[in-house]
């Protein structure tokens, strides 16, 4: 959602007039998350998404209308549009996979830009959540530290908005599986870094354009530190460079540590990670054999059960 933000300045700053769509509520199936954004340009550009393609159309043109309005004084800088599946809209506007969905669109002003310039700052430099407040009725935008309880809190007056910084995944070894876990990541919304003190490894293969590292992993995150957005995966199979990595990540809050390895090599892995006084229920937190258990063989498909991983215990439904 920050991307988003960021394009919506470019705008403002530019002098046009942008709508920003936000998902405020859903029910059943579907497709977007509550908080999802979507920014609209006065003249259709749009950026993000605010349903698996189904509503988009309808709510870029209910966008650009209530855009043409705000040269009128009166008008209003909000406005509510509920969507769902009937038996006679499935292939019209709808949502075809039976769920409903509740949008807020929202009118910025050159004047938001402030807001969403220090909302930009805390989520990425300052690496803080912090809440955007738009009010509906006088069409200011306001930065708060305190955070709202979810993606979007709605009251008559005005709109909060949760914003997060981006999630980060770090991967140590610059080895094959990273290949393609390092763009599948960045697909899937994530800011990718990969470690490996090794020169001959980072030197000598692609990542799909996301930062390479020479460097040890210890030494990079005492510059950088790791925060609850970030997950580690160290593939290396190198204690040298994997644990120092490790032992970075179980002193911190990330949300997810996986390590590559057979379970006897996870075995000899925690027993030499006890021997530096780490207590059993830090060590519990790693996920080791990383990746579910798909049956992943090659190096593609081990990526693929990683980044699988990775997002059932974001999402709070891993069943490992």
């Amino acid at each position: 959602m920050n991307e988003e933000l960021r394009i919506a300045k470019k705008w403002l700053t530019e002098g046009s007039r942008v709508i920003l769509a936000v998902v405020a509520k859903t029910w059943g199936s579907a497709p977007r998350q509550t908080g999802s954004l979507m920014v609209v340009h006065e003249h259709g550009h749009f950026s993000g998404s605010v349903s698996g393609g189904c509503v988009e159309g309808a709510v870029i043109a209910e966008a650009q209308a209530l855009s043409s309005t705000l040269a009128d004084s009166t008008a209003s800088y909000c406005k509510t549009l509920n969507y769902k599946v009937g038996p006679d809209e499935a292939w019209q506007v709808g949502l075809a996979c039976g769920g409903e969905i509740r949008i807020i669109l929202f009118s910025l002003r050159a004047d938001n830009i402030a807001a969403i310039e220090e909302s930009l700052h805390k989520t990425g430099t300052a690496r803080e959540k912090c809440t955007l407040r738009l009010i509906k009725q006088s069409g200011d935008a306001v930065c708060l530290s305190n955070v709202a309880e979810s993606a979007v809190t709605e009251t008559d007056t005005h709109i909060d908005l949760t914003l997060s910084p981006k999630q980060r995944l770090y991967i140590t070894g610059a080895v094959h599986i990273a290949e393609t876990l390092a763009p599948l990541a960045g697909q899937c919304g994530f800011d990718v870094t990969v470690i490996d003190p090794r020169g001959m490894f980072t030197e000598n293969h692609g990542y799909g354009g996301v930062t390479v590292v020479c460097d040890w992993p210890d030494e990079y995150f005492s510059a950088n530190p790791l925060d609850s957005e970030c997950a580690l995966v160290t593939l290396t199979h190198d204690p040298k460079i994997d644990d120092a990595a490790l032992i970075m990540a179980l002193e911190s809050n990330v949300f997810y540590i996986g390590s590559l390895g057979s379970k006897k090599t996870q075995a000899t892995r925690i027993s030499r990670l006890k021997a530096q006084e780490i207590p059993d229920t830090s060590l519990a937190r790693i996920h080791g054999p990383v990746g579910l258990n798909i049956g992943a063989k090659s190096p593609q498909e081990i990526a693929v059960s990683i980044m699988a991983e990775i997002i059932a215990v974001k999402r709070g439904t891993d069943a490992k």
